[in-house]
């Protein structure tokens, strides 16, 4: 036998038209439900159920002939593409996934969990045993039958429940993490219920060497996780940031320790999407990753993949299964004690548990209550084992799709009844100034480091800066130094010192010997940084180069932003900051990051200078640009103190004004001009860098 044989060429044909259909329609009712009002993985499990048997395939045999899989190798052909669907999807759950935040949410979430368990599992219990005994594969198994029933209505969907989340704009939101943490808990604890119950199904015996091993399982992925899996994604970032340029090589790094933790939880006889999810939540973690990785995976999970395995969810309802009136009302009661279950027993335990509001508990009763593909491939699992009948079987898949369908809706319901507290408004409002900015992609920031006394004010202005930066997101500082072969010992010393002044901030160190510092760092840059700070006590007023030629050097060859810091002695803190601004996207940036570094105790000065050619000759730009860094600073919290001034040059007028306030940094924003042999940041700019006697950030992005 062949082990490499290719299915037929019929079979690959039908695949092909499968999924040009499939996503087809699934994006096309996915926009139509956004407009409606909808999340989009409405419209994208309705798709399937259109083209499925339900209707289009049922309708006309010869089409469904081409949708539906006829047989069982087009069968698990298509099942292959939808799990590699809910794998990408569970990875960017994961990065999306805040510890923290869950964290302090845990009261909540064991709450919700607790409740979203114990009800809908008594509730299937005693459904369980009211459904008739003609629709069980073996009547003489109702107890098998009994718990199946009851596993399968305790399990929600993280998958639905993450599209709904990103769909309805809720991922960030407090109860959004919430609801991931409990459906993680009911998952891994269903999971941990089907084990025992498929076990007991297939050695007709349930023994506490059963329930231990399954168990065991369980906790054996979570060590591992917390461990070997941190290991793998801490060591793998690293090796391919060192070793391999481009974002590329990063996305394989994140697909294929996904696909590989995916492969570890089923060897556990865990799904493999637990696996993916875990890893997405360790790189999420991690301010290694570039922002531009998470931006692909996204793309390819929500664009691609994701649609398709939902389309295929909707794919396998038959609805004219169950066209007898009494399968129906039957089919109907099954849906209203999984949602009963579900919603009732998930509000109880927020409200009771956990001390929650009445819209906030039934926000997590709507949202856990969608069963999605994950309960289609555990009613496969019984339909194999033969607990089920094709006819429960069937029932069972409606009711998936049924309370997937009904939980973005009574999500978007409820949540709109759902007040921001204060912390949770300040944090999003936060998050939305961060990446709505261009700090908000800064990750990973490169500190070249030239040892010695003479660079003390500028040195102190950079750590305060980056510590900064630091508390306000996830970050690391790698700092370099380029010394010749008998400087590092010394300048090993030196970084180990200046570590100790970052606070809050992940910080790693490389002496690199050699003649050559220029190369050095450039070659250490184009590792995915997204930011390197450089620092020069003063301009070279005596040579053709603005700050020298290795600093001159770096700014114009840099492969990334940088940030360029001149200190002088100062006052202790950023109590007053100056922000000069003329509407430019480069000023604009300047703000962000001034907003950004700003102490809670800080002064913003914004300052626009109207310059003779200007005044008569074309329209006034002061209230435009005022109007702009308001916006900009109210986006951060802070709210800028705006002044305009004539004077005869910008740089005049901002050093005036610098004479009168005395401010404790001036930041600028500039576009890099290469020249030929001198760098060239444009003449306001280094004419205040020369001339402001207070200390100067440029930021040239």
């Amino acid at each position: 036998m062949d082990v490499f044989s290719a299915a037929s060429h019929d079979e690959v044909l039908q695949l092909v038209v499968q999924i040009a259909l499939l996503l087809a329609a699934a994006r096309l009712l996915g926009g139509l439900a956004q407009k409606l009002n909808q999340p989009s993985v409405v419209g994208e499990i309705l798709a399937g159920v259109i083209l499925g048997p339900s209707l289009l395939s049922g309708i006309f045999p010869a089409l469904g002939e081409w949708i539906v899989p006829q047989t069982e190798v087009q069968g698990f052909l298509l099942e292959a593409v939808g799990l590699i669907g809910v794998m990408f999807l569970l990875i960017v759950t994961g990065l999306e996934t805040d510890l923290n935040l869950i964290k302090r949410k845990a009261r909540t979430a064991v709450g919700v969990a607790t409740g979203g368990l114990v009800l809908p599992f008594a509730a299937g219990l005693g459904l369980g045993y009211l459904i008739p005994d003609d629709l069980l594969a073996d009547p003489t198994q109702r107890t098998v039958f009994v718990l199946f029933v009851a596993t399968a209505l305790s399990i929600s969907a993280i998958p639905v429940l993450a599209k709904v989340l990103m769909d309805l704009d809720l991922m960030r939101r407090d109860i959004g993490q919430t609801l991931l943490a409990a459906g993680m808990i009911d998952d891994i604890t269903g999971w941990t219920l089907l084990g025992v119950v498929t076990a007991l199904a297939s050695a007709a015996a349930l023994t506490a060497g059963t329930i231990l091993t399954t168990v065991g399982f369980v906790l054996l992925f979570l060590a591992a996780t917390a461990t070997v899996g941190v290991w793998l994604v801490n060591h793998g970032l690293a090796f391919v940031q060192e070793r391999f340029r481009g974002h590329d090589h990063m996305l394989t790094l994140v697909v294929v320790l996904a696909f590989a933790w995916g492969a570890f939880s089923q060897a556990l006889h865990l799904e493999p999407v637990l696996g993916a999810f875990a890893i997405g939540i360790i790189f999420g973690r991690s301010p290694r990753l570039p922002a531009d990785t998470i931006k692909q995976l996204e793309a390819i999970a929500l664009a691609v993949f994701a649609p398709i395995f939902f389309a295929v969810a909707g794919l396998k309802v038959d609805i004219t299964a169950i066209f007898e009136p009494r399968l129906a009302w039957i089919t109907l009661g099954v849906i209203a004690v999984a949602t009963f279950g579900k919603v009732v027993g998930a509000y109880a335990g927020a409200r009771l548990l956990s001390g929650q509001d009445h819209w906030s508990a039934l926000a997590y009763g709507s949202g856990l209550n969608a069963r999605g593909a994950l309960e289609i491939i555990i009613a496969t699992i019984g339909l194999s084992l033969g607990i089920l009948s094709q006819t429960m079987f069937s029932i069972i898949v409606i009711m998936a799709i049924a309370t997937s369908l009904m939980a973005p809706i009574a999500l978007r319901y409820t949540m709109a009844r759902v007040d921001l507290g204060a912390e949770e408004k300040e944090r999003l409002r936060k998050e939305a100034a961060l990446s709505s900015s261009f700090l908000g992609q800064v990750r990973r920031v490169l500190l070249p480091v030239r040892p010695g006394p003479d660079v003390g004010h500028t040195r102190e202005l950079q750590v305060s800066i980056l510590n900064r930066l630091g508390s306000l997101q996830d970050m690391t500082v790698t700092l370099v130094a380029v010394v010749p072969p008998e400087g590092k010992a010394e300048a090993t010393r030196h970084l180990a010192d200046l570590e100790r002044l970052f606070q809050g901030t992940q910080v790693k160190s490389r002496v690199v010997t050699g003649s050559d510092p220029v190369r050095a760092i450039l070659g250490e840059a184009e590792r995915d940084y997204d930011l390197m700070v450089l620092g020069t006590p003063s301009i070279d007023d005596a040579s053709d180069n603005l700050f020298g030629p290795l600093i001159d050097d770096l700014i114009k060859l840099s492969p990334c932003p940088t940030i360029l810091v001149r200190g002088v002695e100062r006052r202790e803190g950023l109590g007053r900051i100056l922000v000069p601004s003329n509407g430019t996207p480069a000023a604009r940036r300047a703000a962000e990051l001034g907003f950004a570094i700003a102490e809670e105790e800080s002064e913003i000065d914004g300052i626009y200078v109207i310059t003779p050619t200007l005044v008569g000759a074309t329209r006034d730009h002061s209230a435009e640009v005022t109007a702009e860094l308001e916006v900009v600073g109210g986006a951060m919290g802070k709210v800028p103190h705006m002044t305009v001034r004539r004077h005869s040059t910008a740089e005049t007028g901002i050093l005036a004004y610098i004479e009168e306030t005395n401010p404790d940094l001036l930041i600028l924003g500039t576009e890099v001009r290469a020249g030929t042999t001198r760098l060239h940041l444009g003449p306001r700019v280094e004419n205040l860098v020369r001339l402001a006697p207070c200390p100067v950030v440029v930021l040239n992005v």
